[in-house]
């Protein structure tokens, strides 16, 4: 074997190593973020400023159809009343029943230079992600696990508070599930979020709260759920 053949076996088998080494990497262009109005299925990645006046009229009628209502109680809620945590077994959304878990899902669709962990192609392992609510930029690994955490866009104890707590398991499941109520951010600003709903809570980063305000909006509307009034105030206020 000549010189460059021996090259060309070193190189390959380096790559090789490589590869099984660290998993595999999806290499992609960034994601485009793209505006609430424009993406009513969830399936692409958010989110991108609301910014024209046509736009932002059409949000403002969006969040208009909102029905106001009461917040009741927080009694018998938990976490599991949803299902368990990002379980694939959820029906009637999309990703449901595709053999990733939910969580995985939603970092492949927003993330950049994913990685996933050797031998699968559904479990994330490394990422980089622009983080909607905040503008930072967060290099993610497992190690790492809570830096990135997947927000429920309208807080599953708000929907409990709001109506959920009479709805049948299997529709509590679809909205924890839904690609439309999920979204990837900075764990710290998921963490001052909690349950709130935008009366109480808006994300830091001004630029994207009318975007944030519509997604809210969409799954409100889809999952027939009220708002507080004060809650639908704040919302058409950020898009006026």
């Amino acid at each position: 074997m000549g010189t460059r053949g021996v090259v060309a076996v070193v190189l390959g088998a380096a790559m090789l190593f490589s590869l099984s080494t660290h998993g595999d990497t999806r290499a992609r262009a960034a994601p485009a973020r793209i505006m609430p109005l424009d993406n009513p299925d969830g399936l692409r990645p958010g989110l991108a400023p609301v910014r024209s006046a046509g736009d932002r009229g059409a949000a403002v009628r969006l969040i208009s159809r909102l029905r106001v209502g009461r917040m009741g109680s927080k009694a018998g809620y938990s976490r599991a009343r949803f299902g368990a945590n990002w379980a694939d077994t959820a029906s009637g959304v999309p990703y449901a029943r595709n053999g990733c878990r939910t969580r995985d899902d939603l970092l492949a669709r927003d993330g950049e230079e994913v990685r996933y962990r050797r031998g699968s192609g559904c479990v994330v392992v490394s990422m980089r992600l622009r983080d909607p609510y905040t503008g930072r930029i967060v290099h993610w690994s497992k190690k790492r696990s809570d830096e990135i955490q997947v927000d429920h866009v309208v807080p599953l104890s708000y929907e409990w508070r709001m109506g959920a707590s009479r709805w049948s398991r299997s529709k509590r499941m679809r909205i924890a599930n839904d690609p439309l109520n999920l979204l990837p951010v900075y764990g710290g600003a998921n963490e001052a979020k909690g349950g709130s709903g935008p009366a109480s809570w808006l994300p830091p980063r001004r630029g994207v709260r009318c975007a944030y305000v519509v997604r809210f909006a969409q799954v409100a509307l889809k999952y027939h759920l009220p708002v507080t009034r004060a809650d639908k105030k704040v919302m058409l206020a950020q898009c006026r």
